[in-house]
Formats: structure tokens, sequence, C-alpha cells
């Protein structure tokens, strides 16, 4: 005889929190069947999620639309506190985030041409790591926290930072418009090349470039499946998501991601539908991608790699996060 235990409702069910560019809004769906839970506020542009590990907190990083944002909007997610915002001063339009394990947050700030250290609990920057020119965008944290890397757009750049000295050690060209970034459970650091429609595979210490993949269509992003076989990287442009074998780095699959009957309309990026934003369950073999310009989620198998269905979000849904 099996023995169910019973769990909190919130966690039987898990939550999918989809930042919203154009409303400035934070939606909860429900990851059985993509209902809406809620709609938090956040500030202008939010562009990306970070979840903690105990998922007490999210934090997305505000952006601003026309004029530059300079804020983080911290929701706690146990026990219905308002949104509250921590101010980065002159450290403007943030975008990549990762939570450390100390309660800190490392954010990138294209402005400040640096990588932030945000103690989350005291709302302050406690340190500023200069990045250089380049545009650095996007940040990935190696296992151990130890280590940091940043892609740079305009430099088509990777940079590696260690996080004891607070110095940038190493920075190597990628791909023209560097800017999705994320470590492989191998160590391994992959970088999407925008502008050249490839993806490019790093060694962690010397970022020294591994292989080189295509990956046709504006490859804007990667994550990695939870036991860490697959890479899987959007292309905006192409209107799909890109399979990768992580361990011997190969294109296995290439999934269409425009919604049949849905308008495809203006993002930030152009006119289409524009996947951007992609993230892994950890625990359903599904995956998760925001369609920007067509106000859309897919949910797609990860056995099979087909599209299940699409769930509607706000304007120009990008950032992902969940809480398992």
């Amino acid at each position: 005889m099996s023995l169910v235990l019973p769990c909190p409702a919130g966690f039987a069910r898990g939550e999918l929190l989809v930042g919203n560019k154009s409303d400035d809004t934070v939606w909860r769906l429900s990851l059985e069947d993509g209902r809406r839970l809620d709609e938090i506020p956040s500030g202008q542009g939010p562009h990306e999620i970070a979840v903690s590990p105990d998922r007490r907190l999210a934090v997305v990083t505000d952006y601003g639309h026309q004029q530059a944002g300079n804020s983080l909007t911290v929701l706690d997610m146990g026990d219905g506190k308002a949104p509250r915002s921590i101010d980065l001063g002159a450290h403007a339009r943030p975008h990549g985030i990762r939570l450390l394990a100390d309660g800190h947050a490392l954010v990138t700030t294209e402005q400040s041409r640096s990588l932030l250290r945000v103690d989350l609990d005291a709302g302050a920057v406690v340190q500023a790591i200069e990045v250089g020119d380049g545009v650095g965008h996007m940040v990935a944290l190696a296992a151990d926290g130890a280590t940091a890397y940043v892609s740079k757009i305009a430099a088509g750049t990777v940079a590696r930072i260690d996080l004891a000295t607070g110095r940038k050690t190493h920075e190597v060209p990628a791909g023209e418009g560097a800017e999705g970034i994320e470590v492989a459970p191998d160590g391994r650091v992959w970088v999407t090349n925008r502008a050249e429609d490839t993806v490019t595979v790093h060694d962690p210490d010397t970022l020294e470039t591994m292989a080189t993949l295509p990956s046709e269509g504006f490859p804007i992003r990667v994550v990695f499946t939870p036991d860490g076989r697959h890479a899987l990287v959007t292309n905006a442009m192409a209107g799909s998501m890109s399979v990768f074998d992580a361990t011997d780095p190969r294109l296995v699959a290439t999934v269409a991601l425009r919604p049949e009957g849905a308008e495809s309309g203006q993002s930030m990026l152009g006119q289409g539908p524009m996947p951007i934003g992609v993230i892994a369950d950890p625990v359903r073999p599904r995956i998760y991608v925001a369609i920007s310009g067509a106000d859309r989620i897919a949910v797609i198998d990860a056995d099979d790699w087909r599209v299940l269905e699409f769930w509607a979000t706000g304007r120009q849904p990008d950032a992902l996060g969940i809480l398992p």
C-alpha cells in the first residue's frame, strides 16, 4: 500500500512567475494548467527574475523603458507582504541577476558597467565590481558560488569574475551579440551569440572556446535541463528553440514556437513571436518559454520536445521563475 502525504496547496500546485515587460507586472501562473493566480506590480520593465533557494523571495530587475530603471523589486512569496523596492542609486539599467547563498544578489547594471552585490535584507548595494565597457548584460554563477560570468552584447565577449577578490580575471571573445549565458552542470560556460547565430562553449577557468554550435535565428537565452543532459536555446527571430546534447555538444532537436491563431505583435526586438525567456521545471518533464511578441507561454514536453499548449500572459513576457 502506498502512502500519500499531504502537501501545502501552493507547493503541490507549483507556480510559474512571469515578468511582463510592457505591463510592469509579475504574474503567478499555476503550473497545473496556466491559470493566473495573482498579478503583482513591479518596477518599470521587469527583465529578469531570480528565486531564492528556500523559495521565500523572488527578485526582479527593473530595467526601465525609455527612462532607465535603477531598482530591484523584491517579492516575499511566503507571507503575503507587499512588494518592496531596492534603490540602486547611480547604477542604472539592471538586467541579469543571480542569488547567492548568503542572501545577496549579483546584478549586472549596463549604464554603470558594473556587477553589483546587493544585500537583499538590508536593501543596499554593498559592492560594485567594474566589468568595463561592452554592455555587461547577463550573469551566470559557478556551482560553488565563487565565480561569476558576464556576457557583453556590444563587445561580443564573456568575462570571468572572481567574487572573493571582486576582480575580473579573464575576458575573451565569444561572438557578436553575446547575450545568453549559463554554467552547465559539468562546469562549462555556454554563451548565445545572437548576431552570429552561434552558441559557444567555454572552459570555466580560462574561457577558452571548446565548441562552437550553430543556432539560427538570433539565439538569445540558454538554460539546462535538471538532469544536465540538454541545453535549451531560444531563437527569437526564428521563433524556435534549439535542443543540444550538453555533454557531447551537438544539436538534437528544433522546436517550433509560433502559436497558431495568436497575433504576433511588436516586441522590443521587432515584429514576430519572439521567444526569449526559458526555464526548465525541476519536478515535471516540462519546459516553459516566454513568447514575448505573442503574449504567451509555450509549455513543452521535455521527453519528446512537443509543444503541449500555450498559456496567456501580460504584454511582452520575458523573465521567468519557478516556485516548485
